[in-house]
């Protein structure tokens, strides 16, 4: 361990961008706990204690790592960004010319596709500040002035924290070790663990046995999550050997789990929409019925087996749209041809591409219905138990995120040192 550490250290280009990493991620705890201009954050505690069994901002305060508790200027976390993130993969597969740029136009139309999630999110941000002023403020706490035009200043400053959070990101990203934007929803969820564990065990009330029996779990279920991201299917390959003899024998590695913690993210942010709405609708004399019908079965706080049915769902169909977008079959059996080889007694090309297709499909069927059962798991656990979805150390979704992100960066420190040494040589 001392050793691997000491290596790390005296690799000066992996040295900069850990400090670097950890440096932009120590400016984002600051900013986390900068309150917006002219808030009460006082009474927003109240309202948060007085409204525990909501859901709908307990389960923001999971993903934005506390910011809400704070009124932070970065409250709204990197929902906007994963918002755009999410309509524009959804546009790839609706508009051709996006689709193009997806598929054909490799590292130059991703870095397009950037530039217009970055453009989404200026005004998905702007609306969302209010939206969750506005949702705030229905809870019966006057944090700050919803009203024209002295609302306009606490969303400006909500939608520049937002915006500073994606630039943050990227920027970890570019100069930093790993996913930027993973890392800061990682550090946003680790950070609230030190409040979860202070919050159970000075609270009493028969919640420490079966917060203990959860973290038993818990470390059960990450030992799986470590096995499942490592899984993969190799389909067999063999390349044309140009002298004599029976061809170079290869394997194509597929992933049971090729779309990673991203179908998690969405649908947790899919899943909050109707809860927010209900909010709303709940002083409407017309939509009351409604916003009941989702306060009953579509709280995350106790949830019902509606809304585990709906999160399982969400969750398996995000997991084949997200491969069905990244992952392409017909290039990659078009690469393999192109490269002498073919898959043992099918045809290269069309027939290539429908069995790595056939493959992928079987994997994602597996992969998504594993992700779906690791998301719902602390949901029965609270459904079922004396504790809340608040009182949890980590939620399903949160145990992927950290599974993903920590074996991503063992992998991206790996290169680097891998690099390094390689530079050495040469």
């Amino acid at each position: 361990m001392f050793s691997y550490l000491h290596q790390i250290w005296h690799s000066e280009g992996l040295r900069r961008r850990i400090l670097w990493s950890v440096v932009l991620l120590i400016i984002y705890r600051i900013v986390a706990h900068i309150t917006i201009p002219g808030a009460d954050p006082f009474a927003l505690q109240q309202f948060l204690e007085s409204r525990q069994s909501s859901g709908v901002l307990g389960v923001f305060t999971a993903l934005t790592g506390g910011n809400i508790d704070n009124f932070s200027v970065v409250l709204l976390g990197l929902g906007p960004y994963i918002n755009a993130s999410i309509i524009i993969q959804l546009c790839t597969v609706i508009f051709p010319k996006l689709e193009s740029l997806a598929k054909e136009e490799g590292m130059q139309g991703q870095q397009q596709l950037n530039r217009y999630m970055r453009y989404l999110t200026l005004p998905l941000a702007f609306l969302q500040s209010y939206g969750f002023l506005l949702l705030l403020s229905r809870g019966g706490v006057d944090l700050v002035d919803t009203t024209f035009p002295g609302v306009l200043f606490p969303m400006l400053s909500v939608t520049a924290g937002a915006l500073f959070l994606m630039w943050l990101g990227e920027m970890i990203t570019e100069k930093g070790i790993s996913n930027g934007i993973s890392l800061i929803i990682f550090v946003g969820i680790v950070s609230e663990f030190p409040s979860s564990l202070g919050a159970v065990f000075f609270s009493g009330g028969g919640k420490i046995e079966p917060f203990i029996f959860f973290a038993i779990l818990s470390i059960a279920l990450l030992i799986a999550i470590v096995l499942f991201t490592d899984a993969q299917r190799l389909l067999p390959i063999t390349y044309a050997n140009q002298g004599a003899g029976r061809g170079v024998q290869g394997n194509l590695p597929i992933r049971l789990n090729q779309a990673g913690m991203i179908p998690i993210i969405f649908a947790v942010s899919l899943i909050t929409i109707p809860q927010i709405f209900a909010q709303f609708m709940a002083t409407a004399p017309n939509f009351q019925g409604v916003a009941r019908f989702i306060s009953t079965h579509l709280n995350s706080s106790s949830p019902s087996f509606v809304y585990l049915g709906c999160y399982f769902a969400l969750v398996v169909l995000f997991t084949f749209f997200f491969v069905s977008v990244t992952f392409r079959p017909d290039q990659l059996a078009e690469s393999i041809q192109k490269r002498g080889g073919f898959i043992p007694g099918i045809r290269p090309g069309t027939q290539t591409a429908a069995i790595i297709a056939k493959t992928s499909n079987r994997l994602n069927l597996w992969g998504g219905t594993f992700l779906a059962t690791i998301a719902i798991i602390p949901l029965l656990f609270t459904r079922y138990s004396t504790l809340s979805s608040s009182d949890l150390l980590i939620s399903g979704s949160g145990m992927i995120i950290i599974v993903g992100v920590v074996m991503d960066l063992i992998r991206q420190v790996n290169a680097q040192m891998l690099a390094h040494d390689y530079e050495k040589l040469v």
